[in-house]
């Protein structure tokens, strides 16, 4: 027993090192964690079950000293303010929000709360901290920053006379935002035309997804949560007109996408419980750096995608080290 305790103390003491901050050992006392997820989709739930299996791995036992509120916000923004406003009541010593939309609703209860966010593209831009390196609104958390140039380096690498790229994102999730204007200055730099289709709604996601196969020779889906829900719809779509679709995760490209460059999302979630755990151990959210997933990406490819669509990959891509199919 004695042996078991030390190996799980020092297993302990070198997740807390990835944050770069001192944490003790294990946890002390009955700790609450209330958890926000903003729907349930491949990318979202990942990154939850990572977040569960490393908060037990840093020894965290519910019942016994942690209790988690958990809440779904449904992809409903009138919901997730509604759970911003329970949380109020719940006196929770941290509070972890999955997706940008709900790190959002969330937000103000940071005067009182310290948060930390998973899965948001742009911190900054959505609100949640005016520094990367030196949060200052009593929130930090994990980004998952896409690599829109990436990404589009490798559709044209697939198709070098890449013409009409089109776009298909909802205008109201704010990451969403970020990455299109992305897409839009590198199209603009390579003489690509940008076709849009803004979605409010996965209902509208199956007539958008039509028009853009008729006009396009590839289309782009950043990590836009509406589009995440509906990717058996968009790639069925894409694959059936045999258009290359580019999607801005690992785990769309899992559901039904062509390809993607960027991280694991079992990494983010494992990240998001080492900062959780580092501030139920006394750290403040101002003394972790939000961290920015940009290293060991991988380039994605869906191997039934790629036979359905009859295209054949450039040995720049299929040599590269970074090259994983997803069966």
């Amino acid at each position: 027993m004695k042996t078991n305790k030390l190996f799980k103390g020092l297993a302990a003491l070198a997740l807390c090192s990835s944050v770069m901050v001192g944490c003790s050992n294990e946890p002390t006392g009955m700790k609450k964690v209330a958890i926000v997820q903003l729907g349930e989709h491949t990318s979202l739930n990942t990154i939850k079950e990572a977040f569960d299996t490393q908060m037990e791995a840093l020894g965290y036992i519910e019942g016994e000293n942690v209790e988690y509120v958990f809440k779904n916000a449904q992809f409903d923004t009138t919901i997730a303010a509604s759970i911003a406003q329970d949380f109020k009541e719940e006196n929770a010593d941290v509070i972890m929000a999955i997706a940008t939309t709900v790190a959002m609703a969330v937000a103000p209860l940071s005067t009182t709360t310290p948060i930390v966010f998973s899965a948001v593209s742009d911190p900054v831009g959505a609100g949640l901290t005016g520094n990367l390196d030196n949060p200052d609104l009593n929130m930090t958390g994990t980004s998952d920053e896409i690599q829109v140039e990436l990404i589009l380096d490798k559709a044209l690498e697939v198709n070098p006379d890449l013409k009409k790229l089109g776009v298909i994102y909802n205008k109201g999730e704010a990451n969403s935002i970020t990455n299109i204007a992305k897409a839009q200055a590198y199209a603009d730099s390579k003489g690509i035309e940008i076709i849009e289709a803004t979605i409010t709604n996965i209902n509208e996601v199956q007539s958008a997804i039509n028009v853009l196969t008729s006009k396009c020779d590839a289309i782009f889906a950043p990590n836009d949560n509406t589009v995440a829900n509906a990717m058996s719809l968009v790639s069925q779509a894409c694959a059936t007109a045999k258009v290359p679709l580019y999607v801005g995760a690992d785990s769309m490209v899992a559901d039904g996408g062509f390809l993607s460059v960027g991280i694991n999302y079992e990494d983010l979630g494992k990240e998001t419980a080492n900062m959780v755990h580092a501030i139920l151990t006394g750290t403040a959210a101002a003394d972790l750096p939000v961290k920015v997933f940009k290293e060991d990406l991988k380039i994605y490819v869906n191997e039934a995608i790629l036979n359905q669509i009859g295209v054949t990959l450039p040995e720049s891509i299929s040599n590269d080290p970074s090259f994983e199919l997803v069966k």
